[in-house]
């Protein structure tokens, strides 16, 4: 066994330590010399770059000092004597005395190569010296500009040589009588180019013909020119030559190019010179440097450089190496004798191991001392593990009972049980969860909690930062739905394992659905599910609060007491129900709908303009009239009144904004042109509402302080015109004492349930009034309200009036409008008989209006028929309603009814309502309203 744990050592930390280090320095030392090396070469790239730059300024500046000498030359030349006048004079011979004696002077010593001379016509009158060859000269325009301008002109040409010219005026008394050119050429720039650059210096000119006299050799065809002057042309022709077939004399002149010739490192620049005004021909400084010395200098650094790093490296190391040979053997010692302390072999590991020394010890001391330490204390552990041994054993036994007990403990509980790991994998289910589950524990175990029970929101992490409690949904196998509450805590791992977590979940899904159940109760209309008031009220609240814009339908079912009365409770929650699905179904993705409360709905919308409110107000007028509503073969017709309110235009409250709509609602059911209604403005809409509340103060203040007046009209019997019967009617006093007609405060008051009162503050004064004139045999008639007649106390109210006001119930009469009796059909019946039946007559007021009430005529307990005022008042004119008054009349008899004949302004109209058999008459023309004190000024007093 020893055998197998002590391999050869195939290389020893000793020589590892050694290459290593020797790896690390030989980097470092060649990283060294790179270093040193890209330096040089940047130094000496940057050296050449200053240095081209030079050249270029000192060649350019030779140019420009050529140039300026020859420009003063010339200047010379023109202001010789005799020069100007014979120019004046226009004489050549005397031209040619005057600058004949000049002319080997300029040629020798200034090395002009030619002088010409021309008149104020452009004409030249003399030459000297030799022209430049192959090469169109503008002389005729720099002629004219100088005569022109009258100042100097200079210019650069390159043909068969490059030459550079200077034009100046001839002046006499200050005016132009002709101009002297002269011509150089670049020899001497050339030679002080030369002298500047210490290089090999060429004169090139490109794109001018060939010139035959200059040698074959100095023709450079890849650049289409041709050398004109050079230093030393055995050395640098060829060098130009071979790099012409390499890049163009534009490359050259934008970069510098470097190239090995002949053992040696040259450098090539090229330097353009300003061409020509018309681009003939350019010229082209070329200059070869020779920077071989300079490139071995920087060789010659670099190897000295590695050669003494190379040997600082080898140092090193030996010494490294004469440092670790001690060490190391002590270490290999200790090495040997680990493996037979790992097997046991104590007492062999302290022979092989040398007590530490005492005085100067190492680290090596430190762990041979630690090793034989180490070795005492592994025998004494040896001795207790064996003797533990034996207690784990017993322990196993009383932790597998204890696992049997948890187990069958948690496969008895109701509840779900999953263990998660750290990753969040599950490793335990117990039996109730994997039943519910409808699955085995293969199928879960060592799967993510997170994919088997989905969260509400997706959350990724560890166990032990997830929430210690949450809900989950689970779908079984069998489809169904449950949810589950999970309470998680964190469940111990080992020494060397992350803590996981055990899940406990509850099934809650009863009391889930419950709560389900109770919110959709609080927010929902539990008859047709639309959203209730509450939560419609809730919901223009957060609307207003928010700042949004938008609309308030409001819409109140026409005719639902009908349906109710005709065919009963169970059809109008039909017709809820279906109205509800209709408007749900077309208008539920506009905004919110709700019910308000019996048959009325309402509908939010945000962010909706005019327009769209009004769209949509007719469009719910065109689907309630397309819907069919049939109950036992009877047909209901379904509309409804729609008042719309913007917000926040109309109000900026829910309060006020539901009490515009319903004020527009109102004006809806009103119209007699459209079913919807919109507030005019924002101002107007304040306005009304003002108004309506300050009506129904003034209507309650009326109530309370009795400031409400009676004022009767007489109805008279056409046949003799007597008057035994009056029809009380109502005023309202204002502050000034004047009377208030009821069109102002009555349709306040119906809307706001102020009408019940007012009937009863109007009954209780009539039959106090009744009790004092019925002895004279006068009789009052008093209009109820259509709300009245839903007044279920009405009867015992008006018994208990009759008996204190002491009145005959035969002299009153109690009238209601056909419109109130034929609307709640059933009600009205029902009331009228009752009033009846306490000695009451009973009127049937405005009749007429609706045709639909002939049919319900005979059955309803009344005893006058009123017939409108609409009809009477156009008797003279209209035929018409000469047949529907005979009619009435003719039907009111058969049924053994009175009729009487309302708005009666003009005695025209007695003979013809005499004529049909009506026996009453009423209007301004038989008698205008007056006061009780008026009428029965004696009875009263």
């Amino acid at each position: 066994m020893r055998s197998t744990l002590r391999r050869p050592c195939r290389l020893s930390l000793t020589w590892r330590v050694v290459a290593l280090s020797s790896l690390l320095l030989v980097l470092l030392v060649g990283l060294f010399a790179w270093l040193v090396h890209a330096n040089l070469t940047r130094q000496f790239e940057t050296s050449r770059a200053e240095h081209g730059e030079r050249q270029v300024r000192e060649i350019r500046l030779a140019l420009d000092r050529s140039e300026e000498g020859l420009r003063q030359l010339a200047s010379l030349v023109a202001s010789g004597q005799g020069l100007g006048d014979a120019l004046q004079a226009g004489q050549p011979d005397l031209l040619v005395d005057s600058l004949e004696t000049q002319w080997p002077t300029l040629q020798l010593e200034a090395g002009i190569d030619e002088i010409l001379v021309y008149n104020t016509a452009g004409n030249q009158l003399a030459s000297w010296g030799e022209g430049q060859s192959h090469n169109e000269r503008p002389i005729q325009e720099w002629v004219r500009r100088v005569l022109g301008e009258e100042v100097p002109h200079t210019a650069l040409r390159c043909s068969s040589d490059c030459r550079q010219y200077a034009a100046v005026p001839v002046l006499v008394d200050g005016r132009s009588v002709g101009a002297v050119i002269l011509s150089r050429s670049l020899a001497d720039v050339t030679r002080q180019a030369q002298q500047v650059s210490e290089s090999d210096v060429a004169l090139l000119v490109v794109g001018s013909p060939a010139d035959k006299e200059l040698p074959e050799e100095r023709a450079i065809p890849a650049w289409r020119g041709q050398l004109i002057a050079m230093t030393r042309q055995e050395t640098y022709l060829p060098i130009l030559k071979s790099t012409a077939s390499l890049v163009s004399v534009r490359e050259l002149e934008r970069q510098a190019l470097r190239l090995g010739y002949r053992g040696k490192n040259i450098e090539l620049s090229a330097m353009r010179m300003d061409e020509d005004e018309d681009r003939r021909s350019t010229g082209y400084f070329l200059i070869a440097t020779d920077i071989t010395s300079q490139i071995k200098a920087i060789a010659r650094d670099t190897r000295v450089l590695l050669a003494v790093g190379v040997g600082g490296w080898l140092v090193a190391e030996l010494l490294l190496l004469a440092i670790l040979l001690s060490p190391m053997a002590r270490l290999r010692r200790i090495a040997s004798a680990l493996p037979a302390l790992a097997q046991g072999g104590f007492n062999e590991a302290r022979a092989s191991i040398p007590r530490p020394r005492r005085i100067l010890a190492d680290e090596i001391d430190v762990l041979q001392g630690t090793t034989l330490a180490l070795a005492d204390q592994l025998e004494t552990l040896e001795e207790e593990v064996s003797a533990r041994g034996e207690q784990l054993a017993e322990r196993v036994q009383d932790l597998a009972r204890e696992r049997d007990f948890i187990g069958s403990l948690l496969d008895t509980a109701r509840v779900f049980i999953v263990t998660q790991d750290a990753s969040g994998r599950i490793g335990l289910v117990n039996d109730y969860a994997l039943t519910i589950m409808g699955t085995g524990e293969a199928a879960l175990v060592n799967r993510l909690f997170e994919d088997v029970f989905a969260p509400g929101q997706s959350y990724r992490g560890r166990p032990s930062d997830k929430p210690s409690m949450e809900e989950r949904p689970l779908v079984t196998a069998d489809g169904q739905q449950h949810t589950i509450a999970w309470y998680h805590a964190p469940l111990p791992g080992g020494n060397e394992t992350a803590p996981g977590r055990i899940s406990v979940g509850l099934d809650i899904t009863e009391r889930k659905a419950a709560e389900t159940r109770l919110t959709w109760l609080a927010e929902r209309d539990p008859l047709t599910g639309l959203y209730n008031r509450r939560y419609f009220q809730e919901a223009l609240s957060g609307a207003l609060q928010y700042g949004l814009s938008g609309a308030m339908l409001l819409m109140d079912l026409d005719q639902f007491k009908d349906v109710n009365e005709l065919s009963g409770h169970q059809a109008g929650d039909r017709l809820l129900r279906l109205v509800a699905n209709v408007l749900g179904e077309e208008l539920g993705h506009r905004g919110i709908l709700a019910r308000l409360g019996g048959d009325e709905f309402a509908l939010l919308l945000r962010e909706a303009d005019t327009d769209l409110a009004v769209r949509i107000a007719q469009q719910i007028n065109q689907i309630l009239e397309g819907t069919r509503f049939i109950v036992e073969e009877r047909h209901h017709r379904i509309s409804a009144s729609t008042g719309i309110a913007l917000f926040p235009e109309h109000a900026d409250n829910p309060i006020d904004l539901m009490a515009s709509a319903d004020m527009a609602m109102y004006k809806a059911k009103a119209s007699s042109t459209q079913r919807w209604h919109l507030l005019a403005t924002a101002q107007g809409a304040r306005e009304e509402l003002q108004q309506r509340v300050y009506w129904e103060e003034r209507v309650h203040h009326a109530l309370e302080e009795d400031a409400f007046e009676l004022v009767v009209q007489p109805i008279v019997r056409l046949e003799d015109r007597d008057v035994r019967h009056y029809e009380v009617l109502l005023r309202m006093r204002d502050e000034q004492g004047g009377l208030i007609s009821p069109a102002a405060f009555i349709p306040v008051a119906e809307r706001s349930g102020q009408i019940i009162a007012v009937d009863r503050w109007v009954l209780r004064h009539s039959l106090q009034a009744l009790g004092r004139l019925q002895e004279q045999g006068i009789s009052l008639a008093v209009n109820l309200s259509g709300q009245s007649l839903h007044d279920e106390e009405l009867t015992q109210y008006l018994t208990e009036e009759l008996d204190a006001s002491g009145a005959n119930p035969e002299c009153l009469i109690l009238e209601v409008t056909e419109t109130a009796a034929v609307t709640d059909f059933s009600t009205a019946r029902g009331v009228l008989q009752a009033l009846r039946d306490l000695g009451c007559r009973t009127a049937l007021d405005d009749f007429g209006v609706g045709f639909s009430s002939f049919h319900y005529l005979g059955q309803l307990p009344v005893d006058y028929i009123k017939i409108d005022g609409s009809f009477i008042r156009n008797l003279p004119v209209s035929a018409e309603s000469r047949v529907i008054v005979r009619a009435i009349a003719d039907i009111a008899a058969g049924f053994g009814k009175q009729a009487i004949a309302e708005f009666v302004d003009q005695e025209a109209l007695v003979p013809i309502l005499k004529s049909y058999g009506i026996a009453f008459g009423q209007g301004f023309h038989l008698g205008k309203p007056m006061s009780l004190e008026d009428a029965f000024s004696e009875d009263i007093s």
